[in-house]
């Protein structure tokens, strides 16, 4: 009960902050600011939204292989359609309940593949920790690609981190030896009560997740696994650059502008659910950069996005349901057995 208590106020607080980060963009925009956004955007070009649409279904189909490519040396193979319909659900659920997503993804495909929950939540923390060295390879390639544009805009954000960070390095180091402090005091409690069922059950949590990351080691096809990783960033990096040409305020940027938004609005998608609020605002943050000072594009764009998940992850939990329904219908007729819904 409290578990649910405190996700439930979590949520909220995450759901507060994109409300907040919306109000604040919006509320803060003149009068001529407001007639430019409703401009920009009844005047758009909506028909460049069908490929960035494509490229969006596109990227979340080859992750969904990159991830059925990971359970292979734990001796699973689902299908590609389960795996793909409960990442697209899992999606769904991050929209509302940051990394709720991840836990439902492998509820669901464990639910329906009979693949033990511990190994392949360990799969997707190492698709996580692959990401995330991915997404440090682009930063550092877009600081590179864009130099001189966006060298003085990391100059103040680092310098202003710096002021705002000064005289915290003695909480830093209390959060650090409390953190150590936990760890060592879990293994006494582990140790102590080692026959204790829940202590066996988080045994047993603990040895799934080490074989799900033991994968990479074992796994076969690593140029299949890096071709999907490349092919998944670069449709994510094509989404941007196809898409401003449906405004004629962004129609003149190139890839590096598009390298530089996918950095920032990457962090974005963390800080809020879905990305509400802080998406726009990252995005706001880059093209001022670049000398437009239009809201219009970071609205579009998560908008579009945002529209693919929900209704990708709504038709997925209904696919989910009807094609492992017929198939237990399938098997249960050939064997004489009656089928009963639980």
């Amino acid at each position: 009960m409290k578990q649910k208590v405190f996700s439930f106020f979590k949520y909220l607080f995450f759901l507060a902050i994109g409300l907040l980060l919306s109000w604040w963009q919006l509320g803060k925009m003149t009068a001529d600011q407001r007639i430019q956004f409703q401009e920009s955007l009844r005047s758009a070009n909506y028909s460049v939204l069908l490929p960035v649409i494509i490229m969006s279904l596109l990227s979340h189909l080859s992750r969904a292989m990159r991830w059925k490519l990971l359970m292979e040396p734990l001796l699973y193979k689902p299908r590609l359609s389960n795996a793909f319909y409960a990442l697209m659900a899992g999606y769904f659920a991050n929209t509302f309940v940051p990394r709720a997503g991840e836990v439902l993804r492998c509820t669901l495909l464990s639910k329906y593949e009979k693949i033990p929950f511990p190994r392949l939540i360990g799969s997707v923390l190492l698709e996580r920790v692959f990401d995330l060295f991915c997404y440090t390879i682009l930063v550092l390639f877009t600081i590179l690609l864009q130099l001189n544009t966006v060298g003085n805009f990391l100059k103040k954000t680092v310098s202003s981190f710096g002021k705002a960070s000064s005289g915290s390095l003695i909480p830093l180091l209390i959060f650090l030896a409390a953190v150590a402090g936990l760890i060592v005091f879990t293994r006494w409690l582990l140790k102590r009560y080692a026959a204790h069922r829940h202590v066996i059950k988080f045994r047993q949590v603990q040895i799934g997740l080490k074989e799900g990351f033991s994968t990479i080691i074992h796994l076969r096809k690593r140029g299949a696994f890096l071709g999907h990783t490349v092919f998944i960033w670069a449709m994510y990096l094509l989404q941007i650059y196809v898409g401003f040409q449906a405004l004629n305020i962004t129609s003149h940027l190139g890839i590096g502008a598009a390298f530089s938004i996918l950095s920032l609005a990457t962090l974005a998608m963390i800080i809020s659910p879905g990305g509400i609020g802080a998406f726009p605002v990252a995005v706001q943050q880059v093209l001022i950069v670049y000398g437009i000072a239009n809201i219009s594009f970071g609205w579009l764009m998560w908008g579009t996005t945002t529209a693919i998940v929900i209704v990708a992850g709504i038709l997925s939990f209904i696919m989910l349901i009807i094609t492992n329904r017929k198939k237990l219908e399938i098997h249960t007729t050939d064997t004489g057995e009656n089928f009963v819904e639980t």
